[in-house]
């Protein structure tokens, strides 16, 4: 039976990288469907993901995982194997749906890359579409004396669920650190790029004000640094002196959806690797 794998890894750049994968996957009767390498000569660090196809029944990831460690040893390798099975993705909301609207648009088109499992969010506003889609509908109010007892409630979910990712889809709760870390590198977040300016309430206004002349969005990985975590994806759209606050609004919101969707399904697909405070996407 013919099984699908994809490995990613980063390390030292040097000479014989490329060879020693391609040589472990032949020797296994393995054939490569898809390979990305790029080598960050400023760091001296070497980042690839390969997809792979394998006819031995009895090749998984674990045992891909166990034989593929003396060639990770010899070059200093951080490595992952993943096989064919979907991400499961929790998505969480407040009472904007435009990005959570367009994400099951994708999970039921198949082009997302993730099994939608839940909507969590501190509103009842999104029920309707959640349940629509067949979707459970967690609701965990937040407030500040309760915001403890709310994220322990989210991470047992998170777990219950057995989530992969996390996905901040207008999500307006700032994570705690200890949240943050506890998902770090598996929780996505989407916010209007005109940050560090127009802060707020009503950026919109705010931009409309300035007379601005681009509207747009990032979709990055959450931390502790509030909306500064490594970058996985923006979206840019051009605008003139004609859009008025609402119309501007508007196209954030395409721009948002759009830098989401794009993030979550390249990370789905493990196509991002974390470089530091940067992200290398094999998109």
């Amino acid at each position: 039976m013919t099984q699908n794998f994809t490995l990613t890894l980063s390390c030292p750049q040097r000479p014989g990288i490329v060879h020693a994968v391609s040589s472990f996957l032949f020797s296994r009767g393995c054939d490569i469907a898809e390979h990305q390498q790029f080598d960050d000569t400023r760091s001296q660090a070497f980042f690839l993901r390969t997809k792979f196809i394998c006819n031995d029944d009895n090749t998984d990831v674990a045992r891909l995982t166990e034989d593929f460690g003396a060639v990770a040893a010899e070059f200093g390798m951080e490595f992952r194997f993943v096989d064919t099975e979907l991400p499961r993705v929790l998505v969480m909301v407040s009472k904007m749906g435009h990005c959570l609207n367009d994400l099951i648009f994708r999970w039921r088109a198949g082009t997302l890359g993730g099994e939608l499992v839940a909507v969590v969010t501190n509103h009842e506003t999104l029920r309707p579409m959640a349940e629509a889609a067949g979707l459970p509908f967690v609701h965990i109010p937040v407030t500040p004396a309760t915001k403890p007892e709310a994220e322990a409630e989210l991470l047992a979910l998170v777990d219950t669920l057995d989530a992969d990712l996390v996905v901040l889809a207008r999500y307006m709760q700032v994570l705690s650190d200890e949240a943050c870390q506890a998902l770090r590198g598996r929780a996505i977040n989407i916010h209007h790029s005109f940050l560090p300016g127009f802060k707020g309430a009503k950026p919109y206004h705010q931009a409309f004000d300035r007379g601005v002349k681009l509207v747009g969005a990032t979709a990055h990985y959450v931390t502790p640094d509030l909306d500064e975590g490594p970058i996985i994806e923006q979206e840019v759209i051009r605008i003139d002196h004609s859009f008025d606050p609402a119309r501007l609004a508007t196209v954030g919101q395409d721009a948002e959806a759009l830098a989401l969707s794009r993030a979550v399904r390249w990370h789905c697909e493990n196509r991002v690797l974390l470089h530091g405070h940067r992200t290398v996407v094999f998109s």
